[in-house]
């Protein structure tokens, strides 16, 4: 599977940065969002949902990506007889989300286009969720200050509640992120994404494996990155591995069982 995806991503460096990503200029640290990591059972289904939802599709390489302002999603067909052990509820990412200008507007959009589309919660009229057949949850939210039709807007942690300053302090130390509040709840803010903490007294598991494998972080100086990573404790699931076009990527756990991978690519995006 390893061999696989490093396949995969290698191919996808072959296309022009700007067209793999829409990614947002990097913070002070160097980093940015950079993408999901779908185990799809159908590639198919999914790019329908995430193109009715205004993603554009782009295959660079083997497989497809559906891109927004701020995140690429990609498409990875899982291979026969492993399907996904579980979509992201129960796993420590519990949802992902995006925000748009008006979200009734976009609901109606998006059921023309055949996206299963559900109510918000209490039905909120500033909230909806679509969730694909094999359980990746999409939290969609309202900004009626914002020019873009559609753009990522975060990722959503659930931990036990005591653990929650650790983790928004780990994202903080590591990546860089600004730390604040959101509803009076902590939050981490990194460009093209805001990592959001909500407690749970459900036992969550690792992302590996899940619907949504991996989430990854577009960095500069990667070497020197994972030097002070691995110095600091974190666990190193694989070490650097380089593109023969420059940069490279490596793979990551935080100590909640996130896994991330972390690209340095040879044209920032």
């Amino acid at each position: 599977m390893r061999i696989l995806i490093s396949a995969l991503w290698l191919m996808s460096l072959l296309a022009p940065g700007a067209a793999v990503a829409q990614a947002f200029p990097p913070n002070d640290a160097g980093v940015t969002m950079g993408h999901w990591h779908l185990n799809s059972v159908s590639v198919e289904a999914n790019q329908k949902i995430l193109v009715g939802m205004g993603g554009t599709a782009i295959k660079p390489g083997d497989f497809n990506i559906a891109r927004f302002p701020g995140v690429a999603v990609f498409l990875h067909l899982r291979q026969t007889g492993t399907p996904p052990t579980g979509g992201t509820e129960g796993s420590v990412v519990n949802h992902v989300g995006f925000v748009v200008p008006n979200v009734q507007e976009s609901v109606a959009k998006w059921k023309a286009a055949g996206v299963p589309v559900e109510p918000g919660n209490n039905n909120r009229l500033d909230q909806a969720w679509v969730t694909t057949p094999d359980g990746l949850r999409i939290e969609v939210l309202q900004d009626k200050t914002q020019a873009m039709p559609i753009r990522h807007a975060h990722i959503q942690f659930f931990v036990e509640e005591s653990v929650i300053p650790q983790m928004q302090a780990w994202y903080v130390r590591h990546f860089g992120a600004k730390p604040g509040v959101r509803n009076e709840a902590p939050v981490a803010d990194i460009p093209g994404t805001q990592l959001r903490f909500n407690k749970t007294a459900a036992p969550t598991v690792t992302t590996k494996g899940r619907v949504l494998d991996h989430i990854g972080f577009d960095v500069t100086d990667l070497r020197e990155r994972l030097k002070k990573l691995e110095a600091a404790g974190v666990k190193i699931d694989r070490p650097f591995t380089p593109s023969p076009l420059g940069g490279g990527l490596a793979f990551i756990y935080d100590p909640w069982g996130t896994y991330i991978e972390l690209n340095e690519r040879p044209k920032p995006l």
